[in-house]
């Protein structure tokens, strides 16, 4: 009975490990194999050893370091049984044969680097915008296919196959797996914010299943965020970490116990995370001195007018507007129009900002967009046009894909009169 004890827990190691880790030992397989390709088949070769070993001869004292070893070893195995069929891989074999345990330790402690390497690599100039972002989703942060086709609101396969040619294009062109030099950063960071970004928010607002959040995600999201400030802080940087930090202050309010969607003006900003806030609002100061403001720099000031609010009641809806005129300069969008309109409601009355959302919606712009219903749902429920909010919420409805969203717009609709 013991045995089998040893054995389970061993098991619930190597699946805690794998969700943990597995981003991480992949990108130093990747910076010591050279390969995407050969490098994902190590890591699912050193995670099935793990779980034949582990149960048997125990969890290792470094279960990353175990785990880069397995895989490095599983390749030269692969590599050398290929080359028995392709003598053009003969050198690769012997070159490998180098490889020792201990320098899986020094690989180890570079592993942060590692993931960074691998991040700028994924958004490298030589590949298309969609394919940067796509691969490194992908690749770095492990979301699915699927989930990533969500994003760019296309086919799995569509998907699959840019992925399939970003890595050709990385093999082809030989890019390498490094770090910019300092004066090629400016010109990647974007890509790699905005990459970033996307990972946040699918762990802040899944973008469809049974839960609200998936805290994996913007978790491996922030921690890239604080990489990357420390590699390069500039103001943009900076300001994604305070917008991260901030927005994941309130993730423990925006659900009941059952799961329910909880809006920002119901929840109980007494669970709100007070270190991150305090971390997120200084970041934010530290963002916008230089006094050249960024999308993402002003994003995170209007999140900071929130977290300095004691009460919905409370918040500056001025401050917030003014945020989203100077936004909608920098980086106009409908989706920020849609923001700003809500806001505006707040500030200006529930029809003033009706108004702009209809004329959002009247241009053809975010017809698809179920948030852009659920605010115009909710602005006519509190004007007493019931019909309009009806149409509305059955709109959302039919668009939302996360449950929890689902449920409650589903609760809404059943909660108008008539």
């Amino acid at each position: 009975m013991a045995g089998e004890n040893n054995g389970a827990e061993a098991r619930e190691m190597v699946d805690a490990v794998y969700r943990s880790e597995s981003r991480r030992v992949l990108a130093t397989l990747i910076r010591l194999l050279g390969d995407f390709d050969l490098a994902e088949e190590a890591l699912h070769e050193a995670f099935a050893s793990a779980v034949e070993q582990w149960p048997r001869e125990g969890v290792p004292a470094n279960p990353r370091a175990w785990l880069v070893t397995a895989g490095r070893f599983r390749a030269i195995d692969t590599i050398r049984r290929r080359a028995r069929f392709d003598a053009s891989l003969e050198d690769l074999a012997r070159q490998f044969d180098t490889y020792t345990p201990a320098a899986a330790d020094q690989d180890n402690e570079g592993v942060e680097d590692d993931r960074l390497r691998l991040v700028f690599t994924c958004c490298h100039p030589a590949l298309a915008p969609d394919a940067q972002v796509a691969l490194t989703l992908r690749e770095v942060c492990g979301l699915t296919t699927e989930e990533i086709a969500r994003a760019f609101l296309t086919t799995p396969p569509t998907l699959a196959q840019r992925i399939v040619r970003a890595k050709a294009k990385i093999k082809s062109a030989k890019i390498p797996y490094q770090v910019p030099a300092m004066a090629d950063l400016p010109d990647r960071l974007a890509t790699v914010l905005h990459v970033i970004y996307l990972v946040f928010n699918e762990g802040y607002a899944a973008s469809s299943g049974s839960s609200l959040t998936r805290a994996d995600l913007s978790g491996e999201a922030i921690r890239l965020g604080r990489l990357l400030v420390e590699l390069l802080p500039e103001p943009e940087a900076v300001g994604l970490l305070a917008l991260m930090l901030l927005q994941e202050s309130r993730r423990v309010a925006r659900t009941s116990p059952a799961g329910e969607l909880i809006l920002l003006e119901n929840q109980d900003r007494s669970l709100w995370n007070q270190e991150q806030i305090a971390e997120g609002l200084s970041l934010v100061q530290r963002a916008v001195a230089p006094l050249q403001l960024g999308p993402i720099t002003i994003q995170a000031a209007i999140a900071s007018v929130h977290a300095q609010a004691e009460n919905a009641a409370a918040t500056d809806w001025w401050r917030i507007v003014g945020f989203y005129d100077l936004l909608a300069e920098v980086e106009p969008s409908p989706v920020v129009e849609l923001n700003r309109a809500v806001a505006v409601a707040m500030r200006d009355g529930t029809a003033a900002g009706l108004a702009l959302i209809d004329a959002i919606l009247d241009r053809g712009d975010l017809t698809e967009y179920h948030l852009a219903h659920a605010a115009r749902a909710d602005l006519c429920r509190r004007l007493g046009n019931t019909s309009g909010a009806r149409v509305s919420y059955g709109r959302a409805l039919a668009l939302a894909r996360q449950e929890p969203e689902r449920q409650f717009l589903t609760r809404r609709l059943a909660e108008l009169p008539g």
